[in-house]
């Protein structure tokens, strides 16, 4: 897979360093460089790309604002020299942000993201199942279907329970994940669960018992779960 990219910097070394860890990754080709982000959004209206390096800061406009006027967007990773990110980039779902200087070793990793990503989207559905792609803390996160045990609504946000990890939390509605969630393996119980339902051991007084010990209720609105995971139970 060859990556079509395009970088957006208005400080020269800076280019010449992407320029340089372009031509180290085989992945990629670089279509074009600007040092102006108008010139750039310009191109980029007419231009089909896949991938996008651009620093957040430059004079004329950010590279948020370039990206968010973007009518097709490609895949984005963010450059920028603070450590600070602005809340509107979480939204634009940028696949990674490079911190300046730029390590190679981090590079590479963000551009295999981007790969990654590029192949989730262009797989056929039954593997589309394997995995999830959300954006947490400013980054694009790949979690595997099997390790989630449910996941929880926290109003605007939701927050994805791991199995033995860390909880991923991310921006998005109940309604959203299930449309990206196979729906034989993935079912609402509550307004404020999905659960998986290989995860469910029992079930008893209208609360679902999870292989980490965890209860989580059955409302009424969503009892035909209990039939679903009987009969995934009995398969």
């Amino acid at each position: 897979m060859l990556l079509r990219c395009v970088a957006v910097d208005d400080e020269p070394l800076a280019l010449d360093i992407i320029k340089a860890y372009v031509g180290k990754t085989p992945t990629l080709t670089l279509v074009q460089t600007f040092d102006d982000a108008i010139a750039a959004s310009e191109f980029l209206r007419i231009t089909a790309i896949d991938l996008l390096f651009v620093d957040i800061n430059m004079p004329d406009i950010s590279g948020i604002d370039l990206v968010r006027a973007l009518e097709k967007k490609p895949m984005v990773i963010f450059t920028t020299a603070y450590k600070n990110f602005a809340y509107e980039g979480f939204q634009l779902e940028a696949i990674d942000y490079l911190l300046k200087p730029i390590a190679f070793e981090f590079f590479a990793k963000a551009v295999n993201k981007a790969v990654d990503f590029l192949e989730y989207k262009n797989r056929s559905k039954p593997e589309l199942e394997e995995s999830l792609y959300v954006n947490s803390e400013y980054r694009l996160v790949k979690i595997n279907l099997r390790e989630i045990d449910y996941i929880e609504s926290l109003e605007d946000y939701i927050k994805i329970h791991i199995a033995g990890s860390k909880p991923i939390l991310t921006l998005l509605s109940m309604k959203k994940v299930l449309e990206k969630l196979p729906a034989d393996k993935f079912k609402r119980i509550h307004r404020s669960f999905i659960v998986a339902i290989a995860k469910v051991v029992a079930i008893q007084n209208r609360k679902a018992l999870l292989t980490s010990g965890k209860e989580l209720p059955i409302s009424d609105s969503y009892t035909s779960f209990i039939q679903d995971w009987i009969q995934a139970s009995s398969k």
